[in-house]
């Protein structure tokens, strides 16, 4: 919510005299729509789902020795490097190398001279997701902001809406405060300024979602008159083409007079002669104690999702996301009937391709994917996507904490064949029958990602999979990955095969000794139904869990098998 982009109700004077004064980028995207995978982006240069599982919201991230936070090269090259003070960076980067100072009292007035130049980052979290859990009424009213058209038009939802418009007002005056310190020290006129997020909105349906509101992000960066010689762009220019967070790193660097690293995945964006881009990706894997598995694709006028997990609702609960008023509201509305049709969306399975013209339907309620005039579209962007995928080296296709997740374990030969995994999940989202045979075909593959694909695909189908539920209860007899027997046993249990099933799952999730393997098998549990219920006091013990994620996933579970959940029940914390 700024001016500088084109919003009317937004009060952001200070971002707006940035944009100005700099060059706005119209079509950045963030890596992941939550913060810890979009900031390895941008301290590594990486794209989080090259080194799983960096890809998932809360994880340590398997990166080669040679991977360091660019920031070390600047310092190396004679600038005093501050953080203030956020890190989330999803991987174990070296703070004490990357960083002189790293703290909330880190500033580039700090460093030892008069003369060092600095690259000093500041961080927010005025206007952060948990700013909405208490909402408190400002400038902006309730009566002046625009409802989208997903979400109910409430009082409450509006009184949300009017929050984060306010608090955005007051980050803009910390950015105001800050860049009136670079004039104070009559630094100016010398400083490039990069302002930037690291995931979307935190309203409804946008943060935590591979979406265009979860992962549009602003990102404005102000070159001096002193410095212009450096780049082609003027300011005041908006630039139109699709922008990534993983630029960030080689941006910086470049602009700086450095080398950048070869191993850098991004590219730089300004320069005297920056190479356009016609695309820019996202991706949403897990989030918080909910697995899910998005990728996205956006150039200047059209996002395109792909939804590999297409039997999972958009809207389950997320005990941190739902202490927002908004998501209980929803949700209560969605309980009573209440809703249209474009609101009560969220709360439906998904389908496998959305596209969507953000131009005419900012909204992204008018999905154009089976639309006749838009195939070539569509047509286009799955290519785009897939050759991304692919030169990426996308680990999420890898169950959570499995053996091959890492930058280079995922590249040792065989252990992740990714283009066979590829085509087997596509087959498995498209939830065709008609891929039944050979989905079972690829259950007996030799590669246990290639039969955990099949596995989902065999749940995803549904119903549909009944004809096969002999041979998959016999592939489950025999079947020795973990990660495999998950979503067959879940496959199982709503066929109606739940004995043996819904054990495995309750044993897993009790006794496993990995709690990412544990929360999977918990996230199962939770949709096979009154299944679960001799299995309670298993689902007790996870709502107690050292784990932040299981915890809260065995709380709701355990709310839903008492009958006691309500939307307003609060999942998140300990009892």
């Amino acid at each position: 919510y700024n001016g500088a982009y084109g919003d009317p109700v937004a009060r952001t004077p200070n971002i707006d005299r940035l944009a100005a004064e700099g060059v706005r980028f119209e079509a950045a995207y963030s890596a992941a729509p939550v913060c810890a995978p979009s900031r390895f982006a941008f301290v590594t240069g990486l794209y989080p789902e090259t080194a799983g599982p960096a890809h998932h919201m809360r994880a340590n991230a398997n990166i080669p020795s040679y991977v360091r936070g660019f920031p070390e090269y600047l310092r190396q090259a004679g600038y005093y490097t501050t953080n203030n003070s956020k890190t989330d960076y999803n991987a174990a980067i070296d703070l004490a190398a990357t960083w002189d100072a790293n703290s909330g009292s880190a500033h580039w007035r700090n460093r030892p001279t008069a003369d060092t130049p600095f690259f000093a980052t500041f961080t927010t979290l005025t206007n952060h997701e948990s700013s909405l859990f208490t909402m408190v009424d400002g400038n902006v009213k309730p009566e002046d902001v625009r409802v989208p058209a997903f979400l109910p038009d409430t009082l409450e939802v509006r009184r949300g809406i009017a929050h984060s418009y306010n608090r955005q007002e007051v980050a803009d005056a910390e950015l105001g405060r800050r860049l009136a310190e670079l004039e104070a020290d009559g630094l100016a006129d010398d400083t490039i300024v990069v302002y930037a997020g690291d995931n979307g909105g935190a309203l409804p349906w946008s943060k935590r979602f591979g979406n265009d509101n979860g992962l549009h992000v602003p990102l404005i960066i102000r070159v001096p008159p002193k410095w212009q010689h450096l780049v082609s762009k003027k300011p005041g220019q908006r630039v139109t083409s699709p922008v990534h967070g993983v630029d960030l790193a080689p941006t910086v660097l470049s602009l700086a007079g450095l080398d950048v690293p070869a191993h850098l995945q991004g590219q730089p964006i300004l320069g005297t002669r920056p190479q356009r881009q016609y695309y820019t990706f996202g991706e949403r894997s897990r989030m918080d104690e909910r697995y899910d598995l998005q990728r996205t694709a956006r150039d200047e006028q059209f996002v395109y999702i792909r939804n590999y997990m297409p039997h999972r609702p958009y809207g389950i609960n997320m005990a941190y996301m739902w202490q927002q008023r908004a998501y209980q509201l929803w949700e209560q509305a969605h309980l009573e009937g209440t809703l249209t049709p474009e609101q009560d969306r969220f709360f439906d399975e998904k389908p496998w391709e959305e596209l969507y013209d953000l131009a005419a339907d900012p909204d992204q309620v008018h999905n154009l994917a089976d639309v006749p005039k838009y195939r070539s579209t569509r047509n286009r962007f799955r290519q785009a996507l897939e050759e991304h995928i692919l030169e990426v080296n996308d680990n999420g296709f890898l169950p959570e904490s499995h053996p091959a997740e890492g930058y280079e374990q995922s590249r040792v030969p065989g252990a992740y064949p990714l283009e066979h995994v590829l085509e087997v999940a596509e087959l498995a989202a498209r939830r065709d029958p008609a891929n039944l045979d050979r989905l079972l075909l690829d259950l007996d593959h030799g590669n246990d990602v290639v039969r955990y694909w099949a596995a989902t695909g065999l749940l995803i189908l549904g119903d549909a999979a009944e004809p096969a539920s002999r041979a998959l209860a016999e592939v489950f007899a025999t079947e020795t990955s973990v990660f495999v027997k998950i979503p067959l046993a879940e496959a199982l249990a709503r066929l109606g095969h739940t004995f043996h099933s819904v054990k495995f799952l309750a044993d897993t999730v009790d006794t496993h000794p990995n709690a990412r393997v544990r929360l999977q098998a918990l996230n199962a549990l939770t949709y096979v139904g009154v299944a679960a219920l001799p299995y309670k006091p298993v689902v007790e013990r996870a709502a107690v869990s050292t784990d932040e994620y299981l915890r809260n996933a065995g709380r709701y579970l355990n709310f839903v098998l008492s009958g006691t959940y309500t939307p307003t029940t609060p999942v998140f914390g300990g009892f």
